[in-house]
């Protein structure tokens, strides 16, 4: 059975962003058709895919390796998150479903919960979750594809750490669901544009001589976010 090549593509992506393939490493063909258990042809469309979201670059005589993104190349993704993101919310506002609805609010409620307790790797992923949800609720495929492109590149050059104010935190996402729920699109946009630069303080630049502690951060995260997709699956 043939394995599409957006399958490979998540594969690689997410081993570049947990630091398995550190900044600068040579990305073979062979290599990771080996690794991942498919021919090379699917491996060559998603190094293609991969460089073009910034993920990958060519060198001359060398071929493909893990790109090596300078500190403004970081700086000005945080820059972009703060100008798409309250777009994001304010676009929900209109056009969410009750089924985003539900959802948001059952992660506000989650979020709220593990705030209280101090679950702090389960609030990781919980945000993820809710951002990505606001996101799809933009009804805007476009919007919503390039906000996912900047958490993985956020998440691949930035140690998320846990804010100092959870309950805060979290009591600001229910803020924004419920401008949401209103279809008030100009207090969405605002509420998220003064969480999101709230949440700035807590990513601190990683630093490439850190791949395996990356990677040992990211196994820690994926951990959690089956955990809470197992817990909120009982709710």
């Amino acid at each position: 059975m043939r394995i599409p090549a957006h399958s490979v593509c998540t594969a690689i992506r997410d081993d570049i962003v947990s630091g398995l393939f550190e900044r600068g490493s040579r990305l073979t063909e062979e290599q990771l058709a080996r690794r991942y258990g498919v021919s090379r042809v699917p491996v060559r469309e998603a190094l293609r895919t991969l460089e073009s979201e910034g993920f990958v670059t060519t060198r001359r005589h060398v071929g493909a390796c893990v790109a090596e993104p300078t500190e403004q190349e970081a700086a000005d993704l945080l820059e972009v998150r703060l100008l798409l993101e309250p777009l994001g919310a304010a676009r929900a506002a209109q056009r969410r479903t009750e089924a985003h609805l539900k959802v948001l609010r059952g992660l506000v409620r989650l979020g709220q919960e593990r705030a209280r307790r101090g679950q702090g790797e389960d609030l990781r992923a919980l945000g993820a979750w809710f951002h990505e949800t606001l996101a799809q609720a933009s009804g805007s495929p476009a919007l919503t594809s390039l906000l996912t492109q900047l958490r993985h590149k956020i998440a691949w050059m930035y140690v998320v750490e846990q804010p100092s104010h959870p309950v805060e935190s979290w009591a600001e996402h229910g803020a924004i669901v419920d401008a949401v729920a209103r279809g008030d699109g100009e207090r969405a946009r605002a509420l998220t544009t003064l969480h999101t630069e709230r949440t700035v303080v807590v990513y601190r630049l990683r630093r490439p001589d850190r791949g395996r502690d990356q990677g040992r951060e990211r196994e820690k995260v994926r951990a959690s976010q089956h955990a809470v997709n197992i817990a909120s699956a009982r709710h």
